[in-house]
């Protein structure tokens, strides 16, 4: 006697895509969601079974899951039945969701600090390591496109004021904004952050792209450090 109904067997309201196309993606779950996604289940486990379990590993954190590899995926025995294609369908699935909340961002007018440092934080609240970032900015100010420029620790040596401004001329930015984040919450600037500060900012008056600001963002908003309030240039 089989303990679980497979999705063929369910009742039309409780299959996630039937359930999808009638009432829209915003009443499924996020199991049912990854059960669209991926498609099956695996055994006797049905394809919303196997996403809640996949949910319940990674504490329901969304968040996580977008930092996970494919490989990460497959090789964990307690999601068995999530091989290299479901892993790569779900990842890709997070990743085009990531992209579409990014996008939607962009052309946003920066007119303080604050807005630079409310527009980041949503970006990179919760990273576990250092994140080199840009924003570049058209004329009026406007941002127009987010580049990740490095990750691990932030110093002169790995941030090159080529690979700052190699995209800020592709894109013919006018200004652009320097952001990375500090894990441990504390945004006081280190000695290598000033430094790299003044060697990006004097870079900049030389290609006439100039560095508005350069903000140290903590998982809080309204938690930030700016180079430009604290008259550092």
């Amino acid at each position: 006697m089989k303990n679980h109904l497979t999705l063929r067997e369910l009742t039309n309201d409780d299959k996630p895509r039937e359930k999808m196309m009638h009432f829209g993606p915003g009443l499924l779950s996020n199991a049912e969601l990854i059960a669209v996604i991926i498609g099956s289940g695996h055994k006797n486990m049905t394809a919303v079974e196997l996403g809640q379990r996949l949910l319940n590993f990674y504490d329901s954190d969304l968040e996580s899951l977008l930092k996970v590899s494919v490989e990460e995926l497959c090789q964990n025995n307690e999601l068995k039945g999530i091989g290299e294609a479901k892993a790569c369908q779900i990842i890709a699935a997070l990743e085009l969701g990531s992209r579409a909340r990014h996008q939607k961002k962009t052309m946003f007018q920066i007119k303080s600090p604050m807005d630079a440092a409310v527009y980041l934080s949503q970006e990179m609240f919760g990273y576990e390591r250092e994140h080199f970032e840009i924003l570049l900015l058209n004329t009026k100010n406007v941002v127009f496109k987010q580049e990740l420029i490095s990750v691990g620790t932030v110093n002169a040596s790995l941030v090159h004021p080529r690979e700052v401004f190699n995209p800020a001329i592709r894109h013919r930015a006018t200004s652009i904004i320097l952001a990375h984040n500090h894990p441990s919450g504390d945004t006081t600037p280190s000695s290598n952050d000033i430094e790299l500060t003044d060697r990006l900012v004097q870079a900049g008056q030389l290609l006439g792209i100039e560095v508005l600001d350069h903000l140290i963002i903590s998982d809080c908003a309204e938690d930030y450090f700016s180079f430009k309030e604290q008259d550092y240039f």
